[in-house]
C-alpha cells in the first residue's frame, strides 16, 4: 500500500526485508504499526510511527513516518482514525507530541495535517552514510 499511495517501488518493494528482521521490528516498544481493514478485513490503510527519547527533558515525541490510506478508500475519515489511535498509544507512552512531514504538492496530506495541529516550514535534508 505504501508502494502505491507514494508511488515508490523501489524503496518498498525491490528489496523487501525478511520476516525475522519484521519480527524484531515489531516487537520494538519505539515502533507503532496500526493497519485499518474494510468490511470484509482487506487492508485499506496503514500508518508506521517511531517514538523518538528527547534529551532537553524526560519526555519523547511520535514522529509519523508513513502514512497511507488506499486510493479508493480516501475521504472517509480512515487517516484521522488512525492518526487518533495513535494519539491514545502516544498518551500511554508519555509522548507529549507527534510530528510528521508532507511534501507541499501533496494538498490533501497537508489539509489533513492542518486539521489536526499546527504547521512549521521547516527544510528537510538527507545526508549520506
Amino acid at each position: 500500500m505504501f508502494s502505491e499511495a507514494f508511488e515508490d517501488s523501489e524503496n518498498y518493494e525491490s528489496r523487501p526485508p525478511s520476516d525475522a528482521y519484521l519480527r524484531t521490528l515489531l516487537d520494538r516498544p519505539d515502533v507503532i504499526v496500526l493497519s485499518a481493514y474494510n468490511e470484509t478485513s482487506a487492508p485499506v490503510g496503514g500508518l508506521v510511527a517511531y517514538v523518538l527519547a528527547k534529551f532537553e527533558q524526560e519526555r519523547s515525541e511520535a514522529y509519523i513516518y508513513d502514512l497511507a490510506v488506499a486510493q479508493q478508500h480516501r475521504r472517509r475519515g480512515i487517516a484521522t482514525d488512525l492518526i487518533r489511535a495513535l494519539r491514545r498509544i502516544a498518551r500511554e507512552l508519555g509522548v507529549y507530541v507527534i510530528f510528521v512531514q508532507a511534501d507541499p504538492p501533496d494538498a490533501p496530506a497537508v489539509a489533513l495535517y492542518e486539521s489536526l495541529g499546527s504547521r512549521d516550514d521547516v527544510f528537510h535534508f538527507d545526508i549520506p552514510v
